[in-house]
């Protein structure tokens, strides 16, 4: 079998395909909407260590479904560049002294290079670098749009910073405690900060995922970023300085108010200094110095031991009158909801690991039994402040911080308490160290563990007896009557730190003036370029490196004209990701971002292919752009991405993700230089579905690579002008059937192996028609342009394969003459069989009850019915 010279032929067609901007798409007004497609890919980050084998599988996949488009009758968009601004740049210049710009631009290139050496049929005229002036300046303009809407705002606020990145990061970008980028503990920091209003569109962000044709779990993560619940905001009084105020709590479970025996306060809530007591002061203040230094998953992570401090200072429970103790604890997070909890130790784990703790009181308010209305209300154990208790002994903490750690057997503080509580803290505990096995108090139904199921209300006085839903709307309609509280809805999702202490980013277009406040630039001074540096560090103060360069900070208020300040924080890396997939519609228009006819010409984006890890930031921040850009009227669509597909990730041969620490990395250029950019191409599809994650194993491409070959001799055999024999024919028919049903859908395997059958067939002939060869070829050049160039100029033909059309079948010849009929006993596979297709039921019936494995089933049973499908299966029902 001859050797497929790919080292000559595959530079050969990407030099035709750039010569003649074979892929170039333009807005065609002969292709009506519903015959016009934009199939986008995530653009990269151009990083120094070049491509890995995974950036290919998506776009390989998007390659092959753009050029079966093409030759299917669409005018298609299919356009590359590059997320070109971010931190790793910047640290290689911090470095080495090379400007991130120079660095860049190498790795651009290297980038494209390596992208066009796969032969994807990209419109490489639309290309967009995100850090080019000429791009960024419509990225400041969406900015100041943002600004101008109110959805753009200065905040002095303790937000998550990585020391090593050194600046605050979005509560996206923190994994696991760890900066997403460098992998370092993540603190907290409070620093000045420009913040994103993304919660004003919370609602909409969740609903529009509705109508998206998403992968589920995708939308799950969004649906559950954003956390939207329902609930009630309750105002508990108190006093503070001898006046009259008010505590303001969010609870989704209003039915448990009867149920709470103290309150916690986010250690940043801005009532903490008011309301304590200054015997607490000393106390308070050092545990608010510890808080600060946590992150916010530390903070409320359940698996941590809790910690807190007492206020001295209480509140009353509007539904009841009583006055319960009000804490300060780590768990509780200013940002959600009122940065405030009523605690309900019963019913929420966390707050009956705090209440275990520091010896509070618990009181069961809901019971899977319905109770007669009104009846079993129990007396409320004592409610004292724990400033007279002891710490534990050795403790170095100030009087009632007490550690999370369970106190050892004689430093346990101690106080009287009612018979049960005393068995929960003898270690009336559940099986594996659970939660007790009482609530507390004398006559209730016992707590089988910190319960948060719904049932029925007890203990809650004119409310008991009602089931949970009822009991919700009840107390809710009761504080509202009486002005103490209302129905209210509340999201997880909070306002984006949008703003970054370093220098490879956008400047914001921005100036401080002390006269006129915070004043945008006019647009007619886009884009606010970037300043040369001598020093890329960032000082890690707050201040970015733009701090430093006087002539450039120093400026004049576009409003007042006198003097003003630049501001110095840039953009995050995700700025220029946020609104990419519009640019590529128009990129070189000098005077708006897009123009609206090649808006609505293309958009939006019918299919959008990428991995899974920017399901909450890439894609939570696009769609937040967007639709601010579709109220300010500019864009067609709610939504940017109508269709997105998650490829899988392509593993090392050990089934681990690929890292040079495992040494398991494969370099695709040399994947090229061994066996071919068709070959990597086609490996990467068959090796699974597109989105299973799946090993790297170059013994598949091997394979891959003799049915290439295979193809490369067919295509050397004459080409045969007789007429093709009738079994050939219905084989061509059937795989152009199956071919283009996979591809249409992306299962690119099974069409491969369809391929691989036909050619097989094929090569059993030492003369190939003509008839039978130059559909196939069509079909393989989609997976394998290259090839298919090369064997469709091979044929004599002198056009482009890439311009040919998609073949077409005739469903009589691809109908299969023999189907298997799988045969059932009470719905149980037990044999099977061949038959002709479109053999009548009856026919199939009677095969099937005298087949031998079938009559053993039967023996003894009487048939009942049986259920036959046909071409299909046949089921029988016995008795």
């Amino acid at each position: 079998m001859a050797k497929y010279p790919f080292e000559t032929i595959e530079p050969k067609w990407q030099r035709y395909w750039e010569a003649r901007k074979t892929f170039r798409a333009a807005e065609d007004p002969a292709f009506p909407k519903d015959r016009r497609r934009y199939v986008l890919d995530m653009f990269p980050y151009p990083s120094s260590q070049g491509l890995h084998v995974g950036h290919p599988e998506g776009y390989t996949a998007t390659d092959i479904y753009c050029r079966y488009l093409r030759a299917s009758g669409y005018n298609v968009l299919h356009p590359m560049g590059f997320d070109a601004f971010g931190l790793p740049a910047e640290n290689y210049a911090i470095k080495t002294g090379t400007h991130p710009a120079v660095t860049t631009a190498v790795n651009v290139n290297k980038f494209r290079e390596q992208i066009k050496s796969f032969g994807f049929s990209y419109d490489w005229n639309r290309e967009v670098d995100t850090s080019q002036e000429a791009y960024y300046r419509w990225t400041q303009w969406i900015f100041l749009k943002l600004f101008e809407r109110g959805l753009a705002y200065e905040a002095d606020s303790p937000i998550n910073f990585c020391p090593s990145c050194k600046t605050g990061l979005a509560n996206e970008e923190v994994k696991d405690g760890l900066c997403e980028r460098c992998g370092t503990k993540v603190t907290r920091k409070r620093i000045r900060q420009w913040m994103l209003k993304i919660t004003a569109y919370a609602e909409q962000l969740l609903s529009g995922l509705d109508g998206l044709d998403w992968p589920e779990p995708v939308k799950l993560m969004q649906r559950n970023w954003i956390g939207r619940s329902e609930g009630a905001n309750v105002l508990f009084a108190m006093e503070i300085e001898g006046r009259p105020a008010t505590l303001e709590i969010y609870t989704t479970r209003p039915d448990t108010l009867f149920g709470v025996t103290y309150m916690v306060l986010a250690p940043e809530h801005p009532l903490v200094a008011a309301i304590t007591a200054p015997v607490q002061e000393a106390a308070v203040a050092a545990y608010l110095e510890a808080a600060a230094k946590k992150s916010d998953l530390e903070r409320t992570d359940l698996a941590k031991e809790k910690t807190g401090v007492f206020t001295g200072a209480y509140a009353v429970n509007p539904v009841n009158g009583e006055k319960v103790p009000v804490w300060i604890a780590d768990y509780v997070l200013v940002s959600y909801g009122t940065g405030a909890i009523m605690a309900v130790p019963a019913h929420d784990e966390r707050d009956w690991e705090f209440a275990q703790t520091f010896n509070l009181p618990i009181r069961q308010v809901v019971s899977p039994v319905q109770e007669a209305k009104g009846g079993g209300s129990l007396p409320l154990a004592p409610v004292r402040s724990p400033v007279d208790v002891p710490a534990p002994k050795g403790a170095s903490t100030p009087p009632s911080v007490w550690p999370s750690a369970t106190p050892s057997a004689g430093s346990a503080p101690q106080r009287p308490q009612p018979p049960a509580v005393e068995a929960i803290e003898r270690g009336a505990m559940g099986k594996n160290g659970g939660a007790p096995s009482g609530n507390g108090y004398p006559d209730a139904h016992p707590v089988a563990g910190v319960t948060t199921a719904y049932g029925y209300s007890i203990n809650s006085g004119e409310f008991s007896g009602l089931a949970t839903e009822e009991a919700k709307t009840k107390i809710t309609a009761f504080l509202e009557a009486k002005g103490l509280g209302k129905k209210t809805v509340n999201y997880k999702l909070r306002d984006w730190v949008f703003s970054r202490q370093r220098y490879w980013g956008e400047p914001i277009p921005l100036v401080h003036c002390e006269k006129c406040g915070v004043v945008p630039l006019p647009e007619s001074e886009l884009p606010l370029k970037l300043p040369q540096v001598e020093s890329y560090e960032p000082s890690g103060t707050g201040e970015s490196p733009l701090a430093n360069i006087e002539s450039w900070v120093n400026t004049t208020c576009p409003k007042c004209g006198g003097k003003a300040k630049r501001e110095t924080n840039t953009m995050p890396q995700w700025a220029g990701s946020c609104w990419y997939y519009l640019r590529y519609l128009d990129p070189q228009n000098d005077t708006t971002f897009a123009s609206r006819a090649t808006i609505d010409y293309w958009a939006p984006v019918d299919l959008y292919v990428g991995g899974t890890e920017h399901a909450v930031l890439h894609l939570l921040y696009s769609r937040f752009w967007h639709k601010v850009l579709y109220d300010i009227g500019v864009v067609n669509t709610p939504e940017p991405f109508q269709r997105l597909v998650n490829q899988g990730m392509i593993l090392g041969a050990d089934n681990q993700k690929m890292s040079k620490s495992r040494g398991n990395v494969i370099n695709p250029d040399d994947m090229i230089r061994q066996y071919g950019a068709d070959a990597v191409r086609v490996y990467e599809m068959f090796m699974g579905p597109l989105e299973v994650s799946k090993p790297w194993n170059t013994a598949g491409l091997v394979g891959v690579s003799r049915f290439l070959e295979r193809c490369w001799d067919l295509g050397s055999r004459t080409i045969a002008a007789s007429a093709p024999a009738d079994t050939l024919v219905k084989a061509l028919h059937k795989t152009i059937k199956k071919v283009t049903a996979d591809t249409a859908t992306l299962n690119f395997n099974t069409a491969i192996s369809a391929m691989m059958v036909y050619s097989t067939e094929l090569a059993k002939l030492p003369a190939i028609p003509r008839g039978l060869w130059e559909p196939f070829v069509v079909m393989l050049a989609a997976y394998a342009p290259h090839l298919g160039e090369e064997l469709w100029e091979k044929t004599g033909r002198t056009d482009s394969v890439s311009h040919t059309p998609w073949p077409a079948w005739d469903e009589t010849l691809a109908k299969d003459d023999e189907v298997t009929i799988v045969v059932q006993v009470q719905g149980k596979v037990r044999d099977k069989f061949t038959a002709l297709a479109g053999t009548a039921p009856a026919a199939l019936e009677k095969t099937a009850l005298a087949l031998p494995d079938i009559q053993k089933w039967l023996a003894d049973k009487t048939v009942a019915k049986v259920f036959t499908v046909p071409d299909k299966l046949v089921n029988i029902v016995v008795r």
